[in-house]
């Protein structure tokens, strides 16, 4: 009999039934291998080569979860789960006796009760993700960009070039001075020194809290639960509340999943109590932020500066407002990078999962 997956329902965990269930529908193949194709030219020929690789868990029975109730309807048949924020707790374990692997797609297990696992003998392996990696960086390098001024100067260094974006490239003195930004760009930015809020100290907030330690930016956060002060002091992280942290702040990274309460959750007020002249980068989702409002803080020059890499609208329409300002950084839903961060990370997951229940 094969094994059964149970896998909590994700854009990028319905990958898992590709690779582990035969019975995956070919429609749904096809979808798969059209969103790796263009990084991983051929994808089954990867998918293969790494079936034959998992002997005991090849093939498997996959089957999504759809929410807490739905997981625990599934759970029972389950010899691993797979779950990003589903709850894995001592009520799920007493009615699943087949379950000997509990995976989190992630590195923080908050939502594992590692105590009752471990008093079940169910193993729980953690994972931390090359694609959170990849985020991280591209909010560091919104931050960068911004600071430098690079959407606006970024190639334009001939003098009517730089005289029609509206600098000045007049030699200066040489036998008196250097010709160090001989355009005179005002107001290029620093990281280190600067103050950064994270709005969200999660798997992608962490990662770029490390990254931003490195930079020798000074680093606040806020989310609904402090963490412990051991990791505060190993990520170089200061909490503060929303009201406390915002004012604060040089950079705003907004890092928290799209909920009905999180919804809009960056409004008028928010933007407001922004330090003038702040920069808000978002790699999570758009609608986190209130639209009507972002807008009028650019327009009034009180934000200085604005990011985005999940758009409102994906592919923006021509005619957004958010287009062709030279303060607003947009990139297409690019910040998890190459297919092939996904691809490390599946392998991961899969010999995971093979050590735990074959003891290979």
């Amino acid at each position: 009999m094969s094994v059964c997956i149970v896998v909590e329902e994700d854009p990028i965990l319905r990958t898992v039934p590709v690779i582990l269930d035969p019975a995956t529908s070919a429609e749904h193949e096809a979808a798969v291998v059209e969103w790796y194709r263009h990084d991983v030219r051929d994808f089954l020929a990867w998918r293969d080569g790494l079936r034959a690789r998992l002997s005991g868990l090849f093939p498997a029975e996959v089957l999504f979860a759809l929410g807490q109730e739905d997981f625990a309807e599934k759970v029972p048949r389950a010899d691993a789960v797979v779950v990003e924020s589903l709850l894995v707790g001592e009520a799920e374990l007493a009615v699943a006796p087949r379950l000997r692997a509990v995976l989190k797609f992630g590195a923080l297990p908050s939502n594992v009760d590692l105590v009752a696992c471990q008093r079940a003998g169910v193993r729980v392996e953690v994972q931390r993700r090359h694609v959170n990696v990849a985020v991280a960086e591209h909010a560091m390098a919104f931050m960068l960009a911004l600071a430098k001024r690079l959407p606006e100067v970024g190639g334009v260094v001939t003098a009517a070039g730089l005289v029609a974006a509206g600098f000045d490239p007049t030699p200066f003195d040489r036998r008196y001075t250097g010709n160090s930004n001989f355009a005179r760009i005002p107001g290029l930015g620093t990281l280190a020194g600067a103050t950064l809020a994270i709005v969200g100290l999660g798997e992608i907030g962490r990662e770029i809290a490390r990254r931003a330690a490195a930079f020798e930016m000074r680093v606040r956060y806020f989310q609904r639960h402090r963490v412990e002060a051991v990791e505060e002091w190993a990520l170089h992280a200061s909490y503060g509340s929303l009201e406390e942290i915002l004012p604060t702040a040089d950079y705003v990274s907004l890092n928290l999943p799209l909920t009905p309460a999180t919804r809009g959750f960056i409004g008028a007020r928010a933007l407001a109590s922004m330090k003038p002249g702040a920069v808000l980068v978002n790699v999570a989702r758009a609608e986190l932020v209130d639209r009507v409002a972002l807008l009028e803080a650019l327009d009034s020059g009180h934000l200085g500066g604005f990011a985005l890499d999940v758009g409102y609208e994906e592919p923006a329409a021509p005619d957004d407002a958010l287009l062709g300002r030279p303060n607003v950084l947009l990139t297409p839903h690019s910040a998890v990078g190459s297919r092939w961060n996904g691809i490390h990370d599946m392998e991961e997951m899969y010999a995971k999962l093979w050590r735990a229940l074959t003891g290979g």
